[in-house]
């Protein structure tokens, strides 16, 4: 994406605009000309991207060198895990989605740290909506008349995910059990595959988060937006609804990416960072480019982060509880 800024480390940037007070709870430390940002996912996706535009940004208002490191795997858990262990002195975040904290210890799983104990929330930076989109193996015109198709010819639609007991699969399990209808699921690993296979009509139903490349095929006509897991309609598909809007609220889920801390954190330096980030996000040229890439802008306080967090894990508790999911389902 040339949107976005690709390069693996930043290089200090003028000060000369920065407010003295914002580089403060930094500026005190030794080496506070540096602070680490580690992405819980590999170069080259909308997380990574949007961490780079981010640190761009968190350079010059902070008035520190900002550098992106990605730790993937595990879903999002090895990365956070190292922001569990790191000191927490202010010089290292970490950019995720919500789900290593809010699904993966549902699972059953063995976590490499406590969601509960070990991170701070920091600032909630962006809603990555999840796009429900028909493969040229599903001809019903709209998402509606697939769940009747669904209704009537129980098992006849199949449904891919980028896996078992992703958000697309837990996702799917709600509409199941909200519309009443049976629909078989198809998991993949990971997100290539799972396109291929869309594009070649191998199932009927795609599940994937938005993204330039997603909403390419869209644009092109070779795949369909059904529906939108997402706050709002998208900028770059305004006539797809949400499933709010189709009378399944409790299934309009999304992925929350944000900044964390290691717990322990001083509160001033986690509330600067989120003033940082938060006055990033209200650049135009920031959130042009995040919404351009199919992604919505967020922001809000620490603590309305945090909040958000423990809602949406407890209705995964439940979720995954009474549809049985666990890793390996």
């Amino acid at each position: 994406m040339p949107a976005f800024n690709r390069r693996r480390c930043l290089g200090l940037l003028a000060r000369a605009t920065v407010l003295p007070f914002a580089a403060a709870p930094f500026a005190a430390r030794a080496d506070a000309g540096l602070i680490r940002i580690i992405v819980a996912y590999p170069p080259g996706g909308v997380a990574d991207a949007t961490a780079r535009l981010l640190a761009d940004q968190l350079a010059q208002r902070l008035g520190v060198s900002v550098v992106v490191e990605n730790k993937a795997g595990a879903g999002g858990a090895i990365g956070l895990g190292a922001i569990a262990k790191a000191v927490p002195d202010g010089r290292t975040f970490g950019f995720a989605s919500v789900s290593p904290v809010a699904l993966l210890p549902h699972l059953g799983g063995k976590m490499p740290f406590d969601p509960q104990k070990d991170l701070a929330p920091a600032a909630s930076v962006l809603a990555s909506p999840v796009l429900l989109l028909a493969t040229p193996a599903n001809h019903a015109p709209d998402f509606r008349a697939l769940l009747e198709r669904a209704r009537e010819e129980p098992g006849s639609v199949r449904w891919g995910t980028a896996g078992s007991a992703a958000l697309g699969h837990v996702m799917l399990e709600q509409i199941k059990a909200s519309a009443k209808v049976d629909i078989t699921h198809i998991p993949y690993k990971g997100g290539g595959q799972q396109i291929n296979d869309a594009l070649g009509g191998h199932f009927e139903v795609l599940s994937t988060n938005a993204g330039p490349a997603v909403i390419g095929h869209v644009r092109a006509g070779r795949l369909r937006a059904l529906a939108a897991g997402a706050p709002a309609r998208l900028a770059a598909l305004p006539d797809t609804p949400t499933l709010s809007e189709l009378g399944l609220p409790e299934s309009n889920r999304f992925s929350v990416f944000g900044l964390f801390a290691p717990a322990g954190t001083p509160a001033a330096v986690i509330e600067r960072m989120n003033a940082a980030v938060n006055a990033a996000l209200n650049e135009p040229q920031t959130r042009q480019k995040i919404e351009a890439a199919g992604n919505l802008p967020t922001g809000g306080s620490a603590a309305a982060f945090a909040r958000q967090i423990q809602a949406e894990s407890q209705a995964n508790a439940r979720i995954i509880k009474k549809a049985g999911i666990t890793a390996g389902s």
